[in-house]
């Protein structure tokens, strides 16, 4: 046995014609160290001598629903009620910091972003598939432009609380279905998806962390609004692939490399975010370093800790826009089918070196492998790490 370091691939980023995203020729992306332990393989055995065969138990069929009517959820591939099939997911803004945790309903969320904000802190965009019993969902704070992008991927309607005027062109663009319970900068006249009843506040924090909503506003806010509660003519259909069954990434030999911790302690210099795979339910449990004491990523709704099934870390171009650190990221990538723009994808305990694009507002990001084929995503929740392409991040 012996151990390896193994560098990653260096990803230079395509260039692209953004709208409130900024954008220039970009810098290389730095590689990241990655340990793997390297193993022998085990003797062949002796095959046992010939008994009378047994008749094997069948698996079920995984396209066979448990019960009459459920669909797959096209954000985790899971069994869903088929009344859900056609309902528009939500995309919330939640702060992440000391001062507002615990976040509440955050782990019910299908998809977790995360990206940096203005003075190295990192917000978080839930999106919920299933989002009308939640009671309490936050808490809420303001919209950055770029995430927008990310949620219109899932033609979801996106809650947030205000946000610097860098977001009016997107915000006020007439596809764009927000919700909003605070006046936006510099608009005052418009206000677009503003609802004063869409917020509530709690009186266990003080103000701005204590600002939360809930299924039933966001319903009635939608209502309000005149959105479509069911998918728009801009919703594709088609996003993440799903593997058929287990996919170990067994088949990228020796490309695919141990990821037992995925730590961003380095790109995420606040929050510390990092994630430790447990081999006993297979999924990468999240934990944030800024915490003192129990560092566990634990909502507050039912003392959850959140886990993943996969996690995908997205290097991304970025540039900071002002003195007051407000950033703008490159959400589009238009590479014409080169797939320049560098990522890691890990699920099982494994990890694989992806490339990634975007080519439109609508359209969805996709991953793929070295080899150009798009990436198989294993059934479950994917936490979906932005992290700026002059950072790095390091894997165990």
């Amino acid at each position: 046995m012996k151990k390896l370091a193994v560098l990653a691939l260096t990803g230079i980023l395509a260039a692209a014609s953004l709208t409130g995203c900024g954008k220039k020729d970009p810098a290389p992306v730095e590689t990241m160290a990655v340990n793997q332990v390297e193993t022998q393989a085990a003797p062949a055995e002796t095959a046992p001598p010939e008994t009378e065969s047994v008749p094997e138990t069948q698996a079920p069929d995984e396209d066979t629903p448990p019960e009459e009517g459920m669909v797959r959820s096209p954000l985790t591939n899971e069994w869903i009620s088929g009344d859900l099939a056609q309902q528009r997911p939500i995309a919330v803004m939640i702060p992440n910091e000391n001062a507002c945790l615990p976040q509440y309903g955050i782990s019910q969320a299908d998809i977790l972003y995360e990206c940096n904000v203005e003075g190295s802190m990192t917000r978080l965009m839930a999106v919920f598939k299933d989002w009308r019993n939640l009671e309490r969902i936050g808490n809420i704070r303001s919209c950055r432009d770029y995430y927008v992008y990310w949620a219109k991927e899932w033609d979801a309607i996106y809650c947030h609380a205000g946000g610097p005027f860098y977001i009016l062109p997107i915000i006020n663009d007439p596809t764009t279905d927000n919700i909003t319970g605070v006046t936006m900068a510099n608009d005052k006249k418009e206000n677009k998806g503003l609802v004063d009843s869409y917020l509530f506040r709690t009186s266990d924090r003080s103000a701005p962390h204590n600002a939360y909503t809930s299924g039933e506003l966001v319903a009635s806010a939608i209502s309000k609004l005149g959105y479509s509660e069911t998918y728009t003519e801009n919703y594709t259909g088609d996003h993440f692939q799903f593997a058929s069954g287990e996919n170990t990434l067994e088949q990228y030999g020796d490309s695919a490399f141990t990821a037992n911790k995925i730590d961003l302690a380095d790109a995420y210099r606040i929050t510390k975010t990092y994630f430790e795979y447990n081999a006993d339910d297979g999924l990468y449990y999240r934990f944030q370093g800024m915490q003192k004491g129990d560092q566990k990523h634990i909502d507050g709704a039912n003392n959850e800790q959140l886990a993943f099934k996969n996690v995908l870390v997205q290097f991304t171009y970025y540039e900071t826009r002002d003195a007051n650190g407000y950033l703008s990221f490159q959400c589009h990538d238009q590479s014409n089918g080169d797939h320049l723009t560098d990522g890691y994808y890990f699920t099982d305990g494994r990890g694989i070196h992806v490339t990634w694009d975007k080519t439109s507002d609508y359209g969805a990001t996709r991953y793929y492998d070295d080899n150009g084929n798009e990436i198989e995503l294993n059934t479950g929740k994917t936490n979906i790490c932005i992290v700026e392409h002059d950072k790095k991040f390091n894997v165990e």
